[in-house]
């Protein structure tokens, strides 16, 4: 390894150690629509971090011992609502996290005050045709769009949500190419919002 990569390497370890320390307890909880990675890109994020990962979605299976299309028909959406909310206010309570929430939850006013006090929200973005692009490959897992114009109800999503989506305390654009890259920029969004900055690190023979 050149002295340049253990640079970075130590430079990436100490802006890490940087962002912990603030957050202290708290929750990084990133929201956003259906398709923007926030799994994916949330795993990575927890990764470089040295913090759990946390995915909502799946909590909420266990508990109800059902898959969220399940829950959905035997239940509806209303049902699921409420579980949803439960969920992430137990998660909450468990931080330093990466947790990653499903698209509509911070619909739910007490999730927006709960994520308020005890995390720091990231807002995962994505232009239409790129979410279209990547939950019409998933199709059976988002029982919101089974209706007869997928791509209109999501437009209309879109319309509903992005109010609150914007009110996020960091935000940062999902695309197509490395989620390396996306983490990069959610990690340097991170540091700017908490106002950390990297220790200077000690040369090598110093």
């Amino acid at each position: 390894m050149t002295d340049s990569a253990v640079q970075n390497d130590a430079n990436t370890a100490a802006q890490a150690a940087a962002i912990r320390a603030v957050l202290g307890h708290r929750s990084l909880v990133l929201v956003g629509m259906m398709g923007v990675g926030k799994s994916s890109i949330g795993r990575r994020l927890a990764a470089r971090l040295g913090i759990p990962f946390v995915d909502a979605d799946t909590e909420i299976e266990k508990a109800a011992g059902m898959s969220i299309p399940d829950i959905f028909a035997r239940h509806g959406e209303g049902d699921f609502r409420s579980g949803e909310a439960r969920v992430i206010a137990r998660l909450l309570d468990a931080g330093p996290q990466v947790l990653a929430t499903g698209g509509g939850a911070v619909m739910n006013e007490g999730t927006r005050v709960a994520i308020k006090s005890k995390g720091v929200s990231v807002w995962l973005s994505a232009e239409f045709d790129v979410l279209m692009r990547r939950i019409s490959k998933r199709k059976n897992d988002r029982p919101m769009l089974h209706t007869p114009d997928p791509a209109e109800t999501l437009r209309q999503l879109l319309k509903l949500r992005d109010p609150f989506y914007a009110l996020s305390d960091v935000s940062v654009q999902s695309r197509e190419g490395p989620h390396e890259a996306i983490v990069n920029e959610i990690v340097a969004a991170l540091a700017a919002f908490l106002n950390v900055s990297v220790p200077p690190q000690p040369k090598e023979g110093a």
